[in-house]
């Protein structure tokens, strides 16, 4: 029997070398871009803003990925894969959720008052959010100190597991058939969501002392993290909300992007230039970044402002 490689198992390897497959091929989803698993985690762990509530976010959401994962490897053993695999369905979750994100980023802006990126549309976004409006302190959190709640990743991880990228094509077409009867069948999906788990942990919790670390004071630092994760959410949310809409209605012209362009690597999430990384590029590298960047300007100005009136 030939050695089974992670990147290529195949039904006809052993029971262990398929369940360690499997948890590898967790453990690199976790590190690769993915449109989901990434842009929440990031977005989580930044408004955390500590590495413990960052190690919290990863938790959270990996767990409830952990569930859904076990649950359709388990419904890929009773042969409905190609449900699983459906494009429509895909689209739809994507859909689902970036509605999901834009109400948690809509929630976390709530609590405070917070930065704006581009005045008119975000003006537009406040109405249509109801997010309030600034007052005298020019943007910084002023109201709530309340921690950004975490409990909306599990909500997210639940749901964003459902969406079918190369990984999970993996789990239900090869590694959940491989195995012996259905009443195991779930634990690829599970040691793939272990994996996952195992690293989005570490990322939340790294992101989240490193947030801790900027320098900034206890108010700078509330004002910073809501406005990245409720930006990131909230614009990313409607990011994703768009293009799953676009894959709805325009099956057709979505299909060769969410193919993608092929980047020579044998590693999924990496093996093409796709609409899930470009998702990735536009949510983590502009969106939150760009936040990220713009709040701690801000803050350094008021900062200085304040400095030179006493």
């Amino acid at each position: 029997m030939p050695p089974l490689d992670p990147l290529t198992p195949h039904a006809g390897a052993g029971l262990a070398a398929v369940l360690l497959s499997s948890f590898l091929l967790g453990v690199l989803h976790g590190v690769t871009p993915d449109e989901h698993t990434w842009p929440i985690t990031v977005s989580y762990a930044i408004g955390a803003a500590s590495g413990k509530r960052g190690l919290q976010a990863g938790l959270l959401f990996s767990a409830a990925f952990t569930l859904q994962r076990a649950i359709a490897s388990e419904l890929a053993f009773l042969a409905l894969a190609p449900i699983l695999a459906n494009g429509s369905l895909n689209a739809a979750i994507d859909l689902l959720v970036g509605i999901v994100m834009a109400v948690s980023g809509a929630y976390i802006l709530r609590l405070g008052r917070e930065l704006h990126l581009t005045e008119g549309f975000e003006q537009f976004l406040h109405r249509l959010f109801h997010l309030g409006t600034q007052d005298g302190t020019n943007g910084l959190v002023s109201g709530s100190d309340r921690p950004i709640p975490l409990r909306m990743t599990l909500v997210h991880g639940f749901v964003a597991g459902w969406g079918t990228g190369a990984f999970a094509i993996i789990i239900y077409t090869v590694l959940a058939p491989a195995m012996p009867n259905a009443a195991i069948a779930f634990l690829p999906g599970l040691l793939f969501g272990v994996g996952t788990m195992l690293v989005q942990a570490l990322a939340g919790a790294a992101i989240g002392v490193w947030m801790r670390t900027r320098g900034l004071g206890e108010t700078a630092m509330n004002y910073v993290s809501r406005a990245v994760a409720g930006n990131t959410l909230l614009y990313g949310g409607l990011l994703f909300s768009a293009w799953g809409l676009f894959s709805l209605v325009f099956p057709a012209l979505a299909e060769p992007i969410d193919r993608g362009l092929p980047t020579g690597l044998s590693v999924p999430n990496l093996d093409s230039v796709n609409a899930g990384l470009i998702l990735v590029a536009l949510v983590v590298a502009v969106i939150a970044a760009g936040s990220f960047v713009r709040a701690v300007r801000r803050v350094q100005v008021l900062a200085r402002a304040e400095a030179t009136r006493r």
